[in-house]
C-alpha cells in the first residue's frame, strides 16, 4: 500500500484547499521531500499524544521546549509555562488592549485596509515588544523581518531561511546583551536571563532559543491569525453583532476566535520523527522518518467535524487542534488568546461595521504558510 501512496508537491498551493481535496480519499500522503503528511484528525491526535513513538527532536538546531522530549522537555516546559500562565500574563492585558485600541482607532474609516499587514503584523510586533520589554525602536526592523521571514518560508530556499533565522537570532542577542551584563532592566526578558529554576543560569544559546520560540513564530502567526479572524467576521455580520453585545463574555469571545481558527487554521504543521516502525491506516512508516502533523487539515476533517466550515464553537471546541494537543501543545496559547481577544474587542467596540472591501480580492497564503497574505476590509 505504501508503494501507491500519493506524492504531492505542496509548493505554491493553498494548503487548506489542497488538503480538503486530498483528505476524503487519503489519511496519509507524502510530499516531494519524502515526508509523511498526516491529514486526518484521529491520526494527528494519535501522533501528537504519543511523544515516545513520534519524537519532537527533529531540528538540527536547539529548540526549547518544542524540540525536546522526555524529562528535558518537562523541565524546560515548567520553566517556560511560568511566564505564560494566566497569573503571569494578567498584568499585560491592559497593555494589549490599549495597543489594539490605538491601532484600530488609527485605521481609516470607510477606506480599505489590509488586516494582515496594516493591523495584524503591526499589532503582533508592538504587543510582543511590550510584553518582553524590548525597545520600541526595534519595531521597524521586526516588521521588515516578518515580511522577509514569510517570503523566505514561501520560497523553500533553505539558505535563505537559514539567513533570516540568523538575522533574528542576532536581534535577540542585541536585546540580551545589556540584560546579561546587569544593566538594571526589570522586564520579562531580564527575568528570563535571571531565571535559575533549572538549578543554574541559562546559557546564551538557550536564552536565544526560548526567545526565538516565543517571538519568531508568533510574530508571523499572530498577523496571519488576525487576517483569518477579520476575514471571517467581515463576512459574518450576525457574529459581529453578538461580539458587540454587552453580555458577550471573554470566554465566549475566545470560543468564537478558536472556532474561526479551527475553520481556517494558519498553524499548518509540526514535524515529528518516528522512533520505531509505525502502521497508520495500513501505511507502513519506518524508523527515523519525518512525519508532519497537518493541523489545518485535521481541524477540517469531515469524519470529526462533519461540515468543516460549519460554525459551532460549543460543539467543536473539545476537538479543536489550533494550539495542538498533548505534552507539546503550544505553551503560548493563553498569550495568543489574550492578544487576539484584544484585537477583536477593539474592532467590535463601537457600532461601526466591518465588511469585505468591494472590488478588492484577498490573497491566500501558499504552503508552507497558512491563512491569508492579504485581507482587504473596510470599517464603516
Amino acid at each position: 500500500m505504501t508503494d501507491t501512496l500519493p506524492i504531492i508537491d505542496f509548493s505554491g498551493a493553498d494548503e487548506r484547499a489542497l488538503t480538503d481535496a486530498l483528505r476524503p480519499d487519503n489519511a496519509v500522503v507524502r510530499n516531494s521531500k519524502g515526508e509523511w503528511i498526516l491529514l486526518r484528525h484521529r491520526d494527528v491526535v494519535a501522533a501528537a499524544t504519543d511523544d515516545i513513538t513520534f519524537s519532537s527532536a527533529v531540528s538540527a538546531h536547539q529548540q526549547i521546549p518544542n524540540g525536546l522530549d522526555g524529562e528535558k522537555h518537562t523541565a524546560a516546559r515548567a520553566l517556560i509555562d511560568a511566564y505564560l500562565s494566566a497569573d503571569a500574563l494578567a498584568p499585560h492585558a491592559a497593555s494589549f488592549e490599549k495597543i489594539a485600541h490605538d491601532m484600530v482607532a488609527s485605521l481609516p474609516k470607510g477606506e480599505p485596509f489590509d488586516a494582515v499587514n496594516e493591523l495584524g503584523a503591526h499589532f503582533a510586533v508592538r504587543a510582543m515588544t511590550a510584553w518582553l520589554g524590548w525597545p520600541q525602536e526595534m519595531e521597524p526592523r521586526l516588521l521588515d523581518w516578518v515580511q522577509e521571514n514569510n517570503d523566505a518560508t514561501r520560497s523553500g530556499d533553505r539558505k535563505r531561511t537559514a539567513q533570516v533565522a540568523a538575522d533574528f537570532d542576532a536581534m535577540i542577542r542585541e536585546v540580551l546583551e545589556p540584560r546579561m551584563t546587569g544593566s538594571g532592566h526589570n522586564d520579562v526578558t531580564a527575568q528570563l536571563v535571571a531565571d535559575r529554576s533549572l538549578g543554574r543560569e541559562l546559557s546564551e544559546t538557550e536564552l536565544v532559543s526560548i526567545l526565538r520560540n516565543w517571538t519568531g513564530g508568533d510574530l508571523s502567526s499572530m498577523a496571519l491569525c488576525v487576517g483569518c479572524v477579520v476575514d471571517f467576521l467581515a463576512r459574518a455580520p450576525h457574529i459581529q453583532e453578538r461580539l458587540r453585545s454587552k453580555d458577550a463574555s471573554d470566554e465566549e469571545i475566545d470560543a468564537i476566535i478558536d472556532e474561526i481558527l479551527r475553520i481556517d487554521d494558519p498553524f499548518v504543521t509540526n514535524r515529528r520523527r518516528t522512533t520505531c516502525p509505525v502502521n497508520l491506516d495500513g501505511i507502513e512508516i519506518g524508523t527515523g522518518e519525518i512525519v508532519r502533523l497537518n493541523w489545518t487539515s485535521a481541524n477540517r476533517d469531515e469524519q470529526r467535524f462533519g461540515d468543516p466550515a460549519a460554525f459551532d464553537p460549543e460543539k467543536n471546541r473539545p476537538h479543536n487542534l489550533v494550539y495542538g494537543i498533548g505534552r507539546h501543545a503550544c505553551p503560548g496559547r493563553l498569550l495568543s488568546t489574550m492578544e487576539l481577544r484584544a484585537v477583536v474587542k477593539a474592532l467590535m467596540n463601537d457600532r461601526s461595521t466591518l465588511s469585505i472591501a468591494p472590488k478588492m480580492t484577498g490573497e491566500r497564503e501558499i504552503s508552507p504558510v497558512g491563512g491569508y497574505r492579504q485581507v482587504w476590509v473596510v470599517l464603516g
